[in-house]
């Protein structure tokens, strides 16, 4: 190479993948390309479907934008565009904006395609920096499902709030002044309760209080609230829950940030199956339950269809289910009387996760408080039987294993429940690591959150051994990615011969796996794998890099999934036959069990010390 091209080299070795790669891979790199000088007056030449190519900006400042006209995201040095049609074949859709003229390097077609069929590292790269396009970029863009937003992003004003010890005529004349319909109660910045105009209507006008009493006296202490980066979708499901209409929004320090209200979200929504989440939390009989459990199938369909990820059904379904079994311990309660005692209905598994598919099962259970009677003890036992067949009835499943609240076994007090997890804990079996995996992800449904809150943190005091972490670790490299020699799919057969891939076993179960013994060990009670990563980002145990691809690898894997149960494709439930997916999918699906097997390697090394 001349000293020109020595000096571009030197800049191409120092950029992801080549930092990696063999001094000949730049060699051939720099030996191929083209440079350009980049400006407004010829950004329009260079983006053509008919010559794609791949860039690399060694200089200025550039935005990729879509036919839409928004902004995809920025370009600066050492970043790459035009990769996704070298990929794919298709027809370019982007165009380039420079903000700052500069130099770029390109690469045409068949130099790439060398590099891939040459470089196995060069193509994993670009296959990989292609999925992550699709996975954030895409699903995040400005034109997202309203269930997708995040609340954040529906606030237009700040909080409005006032002190306990202000009076009710200076929060009148507050909400007034701000012309709003409630009004946050803070103390410390922190919120200590919500005061609403049908509280001024019907706690002072109508009960004739003071208005010169503080406002601590009639608002609505302890009031349910969101996080800001929560979804639309789980704030309306909060509000239909719980029959609310203002829902305070706080930071992740618990700080009050505004409010939203039903008027809000509503004005967003464009769902009917959260339309049906309303109706079941309102239904006044079992069998207006078992209609409108009847119209889930088809709303899924069409819902999916109108979302960009439609991993989102999972969360979806999980609401249904969710309020479907709200409904009918409250109607057990209204035919048999109000519950004798405390109590707390709980899920596990997937329901707990929020990540159930079309042929998820029940996982419930019973919380009970020390010390009942036998007759309470038979109330709860009816309580159980009554919701887990009337479930049954609305099209949920009787779970194979019978954990169920109709099961006593499942239908136990704290102290009961405690000793069990501290069974399986001491005398890590193969049968006590398949319990854990399901009832480690637990989550409150309906009843005393005292009482769950109580059980959580007993639960998180006994899970503390290092040995289980171990055995868990263990457990989770037994299950094998579907990959084997030269990167070829390991194909399973059914009774009629159909070759596929189990993407619940081999891939979305082993990712569960991980991240919940990663979220054992730091604390986190979330169930929700997703959530759960979010959390781990704030601890030390795994890297943010690695925490982001399971985060990818997750919802890739869970987006083929449901869309092969929604399509009905006649193979086993949660099975994929690589052979209908195109080119690229197929290498995503590689790579994503390529990230799956290194993450196992790394728990099991991580747990229990590479002895595995």
């Amino acid at each position: 190479m001349n000293h020109e091209q020595q000096e571009v080299a030197q800049f191409v070795m120092a950029q992801t993948p080549f930092n990696h790669l063999d001094a000949s891979v730049t060699e051939y790199f720099v030996k191929h390309l083209d440079v350009i000088y980049l400006t407004r007056e010829n950004q329009s030449q260079w983006l053509q479907s008919a010559s794609p190519k791949l860039f690399l900006i060694r200089s200025g400042l550039y935005d990729l934008v879509d036919a839409k006209g928004d902004v995809i995201t920025r370009l600066a040095q050492g970043d790459y565009f035009g990769f996704p049609s070298l990929l794919t074949g298709e027809e370019i859709k982007n165009r380039l904006a420079v903000q700052k003229e500069g130099i770029v390097y390109m690469l045409n077609q068949d130099a790439f395609d060398y590099l891939r069929r040459e470089y196995k590292p060069f193509e994993q790269y670009f296959v990989r920096a292609h999925a992550n396009r699709l996975l954030s970029s895409h699903y995040k863009s400005q034109n997202e499902s309203w269930s997708e937003r995040k609340i954040s992003e529906l606030m237009s004003r700040k909080a409005v709030t006032l002190a306990p010890d202000a009076s009710i005529r200076q929060t009148a004349k507050k909400m007034k002044k701000h012309g709003v319909s409630s009004i946050m109660i803070t103390e410390f910045e922190r919120l200590v309760g919500v005061v609403t105009d049908r509280d001024l209507r019907n706690r002072v006008l109508a009960d004739e209080v003071d208005p010169k009493d503080a406002v601590s006296s009639i608002m609505s202490a302890k009031p349910k609230f969101i996080f800001e980066n929560n979804r639309v979708f789980s704030a309306l499901h909060l509000m239909l829950k719980h029959n609310i209409h203002h829902l305070p929004v706080l930071d992740e320090h618990h700080k009050a940030l505004g409010m939203i209200t039903s008027t809000d979200l509503l004005r967003q929504q464009k769902s009917d199956p959260v339309q049906l989440i309303g109706r079941i939390y309102k239904a006044h009989s079992v069998a207006d339950l078992k209609r409108y459990a009847a119209e889930v199938p088809e709303l899924l369909r069409g819902f999916s269809n109108n979302i960009d990820d439609i991993s989102l059904i999972g969360k979806l379904l999980s609401g249904l289910t969710d309020a479907l079994t709200s409904r009918l311990i409250h109607l057990f309660q209204e035919d048999n009387g109000a519950a004798p005692t405390s109590f707390s209905f709980i899920c596990f598994g997937s329901q707990a996760r929020e990540e159930q598919t079309l042929h998820s099962d029940q996982d419930n259970g019973l919380l009970l408080p020390n010390d009942l009677s036998a007759q309470h003890q038979d109330y709860f036992r009816r309580m159980g039987e009554f919701v887990c067949e009337q479930l049954v009835e609305c099209g949920i499943k009787r779970c194979p294993g019978n954990i169920m609240a109709s099961n006593e076994l499942c239908r136990m007090s704290i102290s009961n429940w405690c000793e069990r997890f501290f069974k399986w804990i001491k005398t890590p079996t193969p049968e006590a690591m398949l319990n854990c995996k399901i009832f480690f992800d637990l989550r409150f449904i309906e009843g005393s959150t005292a009482l769950y809150a109580s059980f959580c943190e007993q639960l998180t005091r006994i899970s503390r051994n290092e040995l289980f972490y171990a055995a868990m670790a263990t457990d989770i490299k037994s299950n094998s990615v579907p990959i084997g020699l030269f990167n070829q799919f390991k194909l399973e057969k059914d009774a009629k011969q159909h070759k596929y891939i189990d993407l619940k076993k081999r891939g979305v179960v082993i990712i569960n796996d991980i991240v919940r013994l990663y979220s054992l060990k730091a604390g986190i009670r979330r169930a929700n794998t997703q959530e759960r990563l979010d959390a781990l980002l704030k601890h030390t145990l795994l890297s943010n890099h690695d925490v982001y691809n399971l985060k990818d690898c997750w919802r890739f894997l869970t987006q083929l999934r449901l869309r092969t149960q929604i399509n009905e494709e006649g193979l086993p439930s949660n099975c994929i036959n690589p052979d209908k997916l195109n080119s690229l999918e197929r290498h995503q699906l590689k790579e994503a069990f390529y990230l799956v097997k290194q993450a196992q390697q790394a728990a099991a090394f991580k747990f229990a010390r590479g002895s595995l």
